[in-house]
This record gives C-alpha cells, structure tokens and sequence, in this order.
C-alpha cells in the first residue's frame, strides 16, 4: 500500500530538520523563510510493512492558508489538489499561539492530521509545561513530543503517520466560532453542499465567508448563489461589527487562547531569554553593522588568508606542485608517450583542473563558516538588519535571503527570489543577487590576493562588501527609474532562537556547497581546459598550422588580441588576462584553471612552489583589483544566466540584466583603475577623465530625487521580527 503524507508548519519550526531525519534527505536545512520554495518528496525509511510505501513530501513552511505569498499558494494546491492521505503538522512548542493557527485550518480539510509538538526539551528547559494528553483533545487529533534537533520521538511519530494515513480516518475540526458565525458557515455549507468535496465543505464554507476570492474563481458558483452567500456574512459583519476575515482570525485566536490556557503552563516570571540578550547587541541599531563587519572580516579572513590559505598552499605547492604533476610527467615520459597528448595530460588538464582545486580547501573552511552562521541563527538577523538598509534604498529585507543563499551558488540564490511577492522587486533581486561572490568566485579572490597582493588579509573581505555595495547603488539607482518605481513590499522575518546547529548539519552544507564545485571541475572546467589548452599549444607558425613553440602564435593568442583592446582601459589590455575572463563566463571557476594553463602551473620551480609569480608580473596592483572587481560584478556563469533567463521568462529582462551587470562591472573597474592609477603613480590621461566623468554622473544618479516624491507618502518600515 502506498501512501502520501504532508509535512507542514510555520517557517522555522524544524520542518526541513524533521523531513531530513525521517528521509534521510541531504537537503540543506535553512534558518530564513523561503528556502523550500517547492515541494519535495522523500520516502520514509523504516516505518513501513513489506510492500507498503510511505511518500513524505515537504510543503514550504507557511504560517497560514491563505493565498497571500507564493508559499502559501503552492502548499493550499498541493493539499487541496493532492489530497494526500494525512498530515503531519510540525509545531514550535515554545510559540503555540502563532503554530496552532495554521493547525487551526488544517484540520478544517477533512485530511487526518496528527501534530508533531517540536524543541520539547526548550520548552522543559524553560521551565513550561505542555499537557500533551489536554492538547490532543482540545485539537482533536494525534499528539508527539518529538526534538527534530536531536532525533527524539522521530520513531513514534513516523509509525503513527503512517497508520494514520493508512487507516483512512479523517480529522474533524474540535474548535467551534461565535454564534453567527457558525450560522453563516452553515448555511454556505448548505449552500455548496454537493459541489465540493464533502470531506472539505467546512473549509472551503470558511473560505467563502472570508471572501476569499482565489476560491470563489476557482468553485465557479452562480452569481445569485454568491449574493445569498453575501447576505449571511453582511449580516454576521453587522452582528459583530468588524470584517468577515478579522472575525475568523479573531474566532481562531480564541480558539487557541482556551487550548493555551487549558494545556500551557509558563513561568510565572518572564525571565529574558538567552537569544534576546544576544539580539540586543547583534541586532542593535548602531552595533548591527559594525559587528556583521567584523563577522565577515573574520569569516573571509580565516578561510583565505589563513588556516584556509595554509591549506591552499599545501594542495597547490606540495600535492599538486610536487607530486601529482611530476609524477604524472614522469610517468608518461617512461611510458614514451606523444608529446601533445603528454601536453594534454599534463599541460591541460591537470594544470588547469588542478589550479581550481587547489582552492577547495579555501572554499570548504568558507562554507563551513557560512554553514554554522546560518545554523545558528545568524544569518536570519542579517537580513533583518539589512532590511533597515535595503528598505531605504528601495529594496525589501526578503531581497537579501537569495543573496545569502547566492554565497554558495548563483543559481538557487536567483532561483529564491521567487519568495518575492512584488515583481519589481523580485527582477531587481535577481538582478542583483550575483554581485555577492559566489563559491566560485572565491579562488578568484584568492588567486589575486595570493599572487599580487602578497596575501593581504583586507582583499577577501572587501571583496564581500564590494558585492554589498554594488547591490545598494544598484537599488538606489534602479528605483528611480519607471521600470522599478514604487515601495518595498512589506518584509516579517521569522527570528528563530539561536542554538548550536549540529555537526552533522554543517558538515552536510558544507559538502553539498563544495561537492557541487568539485563536479564542475571534472565536467564544465574540464571541457574548458581541454578547449583552452589546445587553442594555446596549437597555432600557425613558420607558415604552417601545428603545435607552437612560442605561445604567442597560437590560436587562443589570436583570439584573445582581438578582444584585448577592449579591457586595455581597466588595466588589463594583455591578451591572457581577456581570455582568462571570457572563459569565466562559462564557470567563474575558468578564471583560475585558464591562469593555471597560462602561466605554467605544470612548471614546478626547484623548491617545488608553483610559478604564480609570472602572473603577479603581468599586472599591477591596481589592474588586478580591477580585474578582481569586473570578474565579481559582470554578467555571471552560463548556468546562473540559464536560472536568470528562466525567472526573468522574459528574453527583453533577461538581456537588460546581463548587460546591466556588464556595464556596470566594466564602469566599475574602469574607475577603480584609473583613478587607482592616479592616486598610486600619478599618471593622469583621458581614461582617468572620463573615470571622473563616470564617477560624478554615478553620484547624480545615486543622489537625485525621486521625481515622484511630491506624490508619493513613503511608509515608515514596517519590517518586524517573530521571535519563537
């Protein structure tokens, strides 16, 4: 027998923790709204006969069914659609008023539903006590103390699921509303009686005196049955002298009011939690910033410049430098065989591969870091915080969670906008949300404050902030265009209490992140340096095509003079330094393996260390940053532009935001270098005029008026936080 279970319950409430440890899924566990954006599936392992199979599917986390946010939307059709065969609703035992009002509608489906209380060992700990006997009775359904975190009561629950779903009972609402109330459902539910599901005619009765106009579209009712259906709630609205949904909300909060105060018992005296004491330094209206400053420093820090770069050095220098690429050469010079394919194996694609995987070990301390920031709570603080910023510059908080998410990967941060509501700022997200620097870009952060920066322990970090930057001037500038005209949408963030996520967890993030970039390197950066190292050994030379002696005859050469010229102004016009970036279009990892191809990664001095000096010797100081700001900022790798065109699903959007992000880049490093240029030897030209030009004209834009602010009120914020 196959069946299908839901899991549903508000953001933050240990959803996606309790979907992993009953699947077993690797999914990355999230500690911000939005991370499930759809659905996913998983089978539960261990609780079910020979035979019998048991569907766990992971509804994004909502805090109600009304169809106001995508998540909602997509978690109301799946139950209402699907129908699956029970539920599972997950609570936050130490907040059941905001977690019993999703409950409260879903048992109102007719779908049994058996209630998960989580994070029982807070409440314990607290010193609350939660009556779990009171509670089943007073919701009407199936009760399990469990802790997600720490695996208790998982077993218990899961085998009740099942049997729940397979026995086919149906779970019926325990809670009753006012008098009129109950009237007028009664008699809407007369009124449909046949043309719903009967199992769900309460629900969907509910629906209709709230005026809920997605399912008066979808039942198709007659006008003159929709009017009679109007007359009960004007007259109920009458009766109780408020609006029809602000009475089911109220009816519902009574409701769990009388379950809290039968089953709940709190302290007598409200002590401050551990969290809030946290949250008034961290989130702080003058710390905030300063201290996210400094965790970032630090982050980037220790995973580029030191123990990350330690590690680095060992993988390139000793691993790579001295053992592999020797050992290779030398093994197939014993074996006699043809130079070119000798150059292929070695030149090619262990010196280009081997260069983007020398920064693995960067890349995994990064990640671990990012992966115990977001377990532990920070980073939902973060977009709080930025929310403050953000909405000022024309952008909502909920822009920054995809941006967070875009730390590892472009392509779910782009794909995460779509937890955005409004579409104006949902396009400037995804517009925006490449300019953090993604995992891949990291080797690149590195490469250059390895090998021309000697190491420097500032590169890193601004390059985090440069992202940062270029988002809110974009905000700023965008906003003031008719095309993204108009208010942030409003912005509640779920604040979960902070806790040591757990090993496993971050572990598992960290793997996910870093297996991902290992795979492009044995596929997409692979081809690459296949493609690269055979357009940079063969050429035309002595009047005849073949391999070349001097590099600067070959096909890639050729190539890339014809597109040098264009980045001569930013500072690197030299034709390795335009090829290494237009490879990076294909992955940002490119940049590096293309360098490594380049600059003879394969050539191992006598002490064994790599030869990245050649490349230090090819451009200034101020050209490689400018080199590192166009390769952070321009347009990002294929497959996040492949994430961009499919949400954009518009080729107009899709081509103004590449080349937005072009243009902008190309401006950017154009300044930076001209003006650096100026500042460090001196020398003054007419690129740095018109770096100056550029720069006033970017400060018009950043500063003029909105030209509909003598019509336009602008909201105070209205950002808040939910603390469980």
């Amino acid at each position: 027998m196959k069946v299908k279970i839901a899991l549903a319950g508000n953001p933050n409430s240990g959803k996606t923790t309790l979907f992993n440890a009953l699947t077993g899924s690797n999914q990355f566990v999230g500690n911000w709204p939005g991370v499930t954006v759809e659905k996913k599936e998983g089978k539960i392992k261990g609780y079910t006969a020979k035979g019998d199979e048991a569907i766990l599917v992971d509804l994004p986390g909502i805090y109600s069914l009304s169809p106001y946010t995508l998540e909602e939307v997509v978690s109301r059709n799946f139950l209402l659609g699907e129908k699956p065969d029970a539920i599972i609703n997950i609570i936050d035992g130490t907040n059941l008023e905001r977690n019993l009002y999703l409950t409260t509608q879903l048992t109102e489906l007719g779908i049994p539903v058996i209630i998960a209380v989580n994070m029982m060992d807070l409440v314990k700990k607290n010193g609350e006590e939660l009556n779990i006997d009171r509670l089943a009775k007073d919701t009407g359904c199936k009760v399990v103390e469990i802790s997600a975190l720490k695996g208790d009561g998982i077993d218990q629950l899961a085998q009740r699921a099942v049997a729940i779903a397979k026995s086919g009972m149906k779970t019926q609402p325990a809670h009753s509303f006012e008098g009129c109330v109950e009237h007028a459902i009664a008699h809407i539910e007369e009124a449909i009686n046949g043309k719903v599901d009967q199992s769900m005619e309460r629900w969907y009765a509910v629906k209709l005196f709230e005026r809920d106009g997605k399912v008066r579209e979808n039942l198709k009712l007659e006008q003159s049955l929709l009017d009679h259906i109007e007359q009960d709630i004007v007259s109920c609205e009458k009766e109780m002298d408020d609006d029809a949904e602000s009475i089911i909300t109220g009816e519902r909060y009574n409701y769990i009011g009388s379950i809290i105060d039968d089953c709940y018992k709190k302290r007598v005296k409200k002590q401050m939690s551990v969290s809030d004491k946290i949250d008034r330094i961290v989130t702080n209206r003058f710390l905030a910033l300063p201290i996210f400053a400094v965790v970032m420093f630090v982050v980037y820090y220790v995973s580029v410049t030191t123990v990350g770069a330690i590690l680095t050095d060992w993988t390139n220098d000793t691993l790579f430098g001295e053992w592999i690429i020797p050992a290779a050469q030398g093994a197939l010079e014993t074996i006699g065989c043809a130079d070119w394919l000798t150059g292929l194996l070695v030149d090619g694609i262990i010196s280009g591969v081997g260069a983007v995987l020398g920064f693995v070990p960067q890349m995994l301390v990064l990640f671990i870091f990012l992966a115990f920031l977001e377990g532990c709570g920070y980073m939902a603080r973060i977009a709080f915080i930025m929310d403050r910023i953000f909405r000022k510059f024309g952008l909502s908080g909920k822009s920054f969670i995809p941006m967070l998410i875009g730390t590892g990967c472009g392509v779910p941060g782009v794909m995460a906008s779509r937890t955005i509501e409004n579409d104006r700022d949902r396009k400037m997200t995804i517009m925006t949300t490449t300019f953090i620097p993604c995992g891949a870009k990291l080797p690149i952060i590195a490469l250059i404050a390895g090998a021309l920066f000697d190491g420097a322990s500032w590169v890193a970090p601004s390059a985090y902030f440069v992202g940062i930057a270029a988002i809110i001037c974009s905000g700023i500038i965008l906003k003031k265009t008719k095309m993204f005209a108009g208010d942030p949408a409003p912005f509640v963030m779920e604040l979960p209490a902070y806790h040591l996520p757990t090993v496993g967890n971050v572990l598992r993030s960290m793997w996910e992140r870093g297996w991902s970039f290992i795979k492009k390197a044995g596929t997409i950066i692979l081809l690459s340096t296949i493609f690269v190292w055979f357009a940079q050994s063969f050429g035309f030379e002595g009047g005849s095509f073949g391999m070349v002696e001097d590099m600067n005859n070959s096909i890639l050469a050729a190539i890339g003079s014809a597109i040098a010229w264009i980045f001569t102004p930013l500072g690197w016009g030299e034709w390795k330094a335009a090829v290494a970036a237009i490879t990076g279009l294909v992955a940002k990892e490119n940049v590096v393996g293309t360098f490594g191809i380049l600059y003879g990664f394969g050539e191992v001095a006598e002490d064994g260390a790599e030869i990245w000096g050649s490349l230090a010797g090819s451009m200034t100081a101020v050209a490689a940053y400018s080199f590192l700001v166009f390769n952070l900022l321009c347009a990002p790798c294929f497959a996040a532009m492949g994430a961009i065109k499919r949400e954009m699903n518009n080729a107009k959007w899709f081509w103004f935001a590449i080349g937005y992000q072009t243009v902008l880049a190309y401006i950017v490093a154009l300044c930076v270098y001209q003006i650096g240029t100026l500042l460090t030897a001196g020398t003054f030209g007419i690129g740095t005029a018109v770096a100056f030009a550029l720069v006033i004209g970017f400060l018009y834009l950043l500063f003029r008026p909105y030209k509909e602010s003598q019509n336009l009120t602008v909201p105070k914020s209205i950002a808040g936080k939910v603390r469980a």
